[in-house]
């Protein structure tokens, strides 16, 4: 007779217990580094290879109470590689403290016994810095540029930039993070490389001085869906803003956005444009129209602001007037975007329309914004875009912008 298999040796009890333990003390390390994970979430910092870390930004701003020198203006250039209209530049920044006659209206008695007292007695570039954020290693020199004054403005930390994307926010942050390096600078003016002013320096200069707020277009985003929801709780929705990216700060408020370490990271990560429409597609731009869609700078800043307390401290509009094309067909490619100026468009009647603009109404929140600077109504709009090079020459050659004959850059403005 076989014999019947010996029965299993009961496993010690001791063994169970270690056992359970070891499996608690797993699940305990899996839980912390979960919670860790979630709670760093906002603080997640992108590749240093890729972008200037935010160690550097703080690191880089020098922090004064008190400047010795003119207060100046930061013209802070988004540009792809070469600045098309540098010759219009060129005169402006050329007669910026030569013809007092234009400065209108006055802004204050007390600025104005300071302007005619002490600056107009400084200084070539005593009231204002240029800085150049182009296509990494292009270099602005004599056979780049027309003008000057902008010869080797580049900045040397530039990143590669593609629109609708946040790679914009980083070089806006780049020049402001170069402009707050002088502690002289005290406003910080962002434009395009279709930029154009629409006065002269002295009256531009006086405009942003007397006034100690920043100029940052901000609304309600009520309608067109590009609030993530997955952006909460780091960036509550009532705090979702929109405007246009073209900003002017004061110092303050442009050591906020370089130092800012939360509001951008969920930016990169939630505020992207969705694919472009391609007609080859088909049916398939259907599907694809109907993923998020966000443009980060034309949030982020007005956000940021609004998050940080600051909306009390800014006028809520741009100084910069655009003109959009507002195409009534969705699939359109061109639709919302920017008109461009051209020759015929920029006469003298319709400039004076651009700048006898005095308020701004923001439909979204039932809101007219009156265009002041301490309680003097003032034109909204100091800049414009976007402008081509015949445009620029005229504004030039009928002496908007300085007494400067247009006629002389027509054989070097191919």
């Amino acid at each position: 007779m076989k014999k019947k298999a010996a029965a299993a040796a009961p496993v010690p009890v001791r063994h169970v217990i270690w056992l359970g333990w070891k499996l608690v003390v797993v699940f305990s390390f899996a839980l912390f580094f979960y919670a860790l994970i979630r709670l760093h979430f906002s603080a997640e910092i992108s590749s240093p290879t890729k972008y200037l870390s935010r160690a550097r930004l703080r690191s880089r701003i020098p922090r004064y109470n008190n400047i010795n020198g003119t207060p100046k203006i930061a013209f802070l250039f988004l540009s792809r590689f070469n600045l098309p209209l540098d010759f219009l530049w060129g005169g402006f920044f050329e007669v910026r403290n030569k013809n007092p006659s234009f400065l209108f209206p006055p802004l204050s008695p007390k600025f104005n016994l300071f302007l005619y007292g002490n600056l107009l007695q400084n200084a070539d570039r005593a009231n204002f810095s240029i800085y150049i954020h182009s296509a990494p290693g292009f270099v602005f020199d004599e056979s780049t540029s027309r003008s000057h004054f902008f010869y080797n403005r580049q900045l040397t930390d530039s990143i590669q930039v593609a629109w609708g994307e946040s790679s914009m926010i980083e070089a806006e942050r780049l020049l402001l993070a170069n402009a707050l390096d002088d502690p002289t600078n005290q406003r910080f003016v962002l434009l395009s490389d279709s930029c154009v002013p629409l006065y002269n320096f002295s009256y531009i200069y006086r405009y942003l001085m007397a006034s100690p707020r920043s100029f940052v277009d901000s609304f309600l985003d009520s309608k067109d869906g590009r609030y993530h929801p997955k952006m909460f709780p780091v960036i509550p929705r009532n705090k979702w803003r929109k405007g246009s990216q073209w900003i002017s700060l004061i110092r303050s408020h442009a050591e906020v956005v370089v130092d800012d370490e939360v509001v951008l990271p969920v930016f990169k990560k939630f505020c992207k444009r969705r694919p472009p429409v391609d007609t080859s597609k088909g049916r398939l731009n259907i599907k694809l129209q109907k993923q998020h869609n966000c443009i980060p700078d034309e949030h982020y800043v007005p956000t940021l602001f609004a998050m940080s307390g600051l909306e009390g401290e800014i006028e809520r509009r741009s100084l910069t007037y655009t003109l959009w094309n507002q195409s009534v067909t969705k699939m359109d490619n061109k639709a919302w975007h920017p008109v461009t100026f051209n020759y015929a468009d920029v006469s003298p009647k319709r400039l004076k329309e651009i700048k006898d603009i005095n308020h701004i109404y923001y439909e979204s929140e039932s809101r007219t914004e009156w265009c002041r600077v301490n309680s003097t109504s003032v034109p909204c709009f100091l800049f414009a875009r976007k402008f081509s090079r015949g445009a620029a020459m005229r504004l030039l050659s009928e002496g908007v912008v300085a007494p400067f004959d247009a006629s002389s850059l027509l054989g070097s403005s191919s």
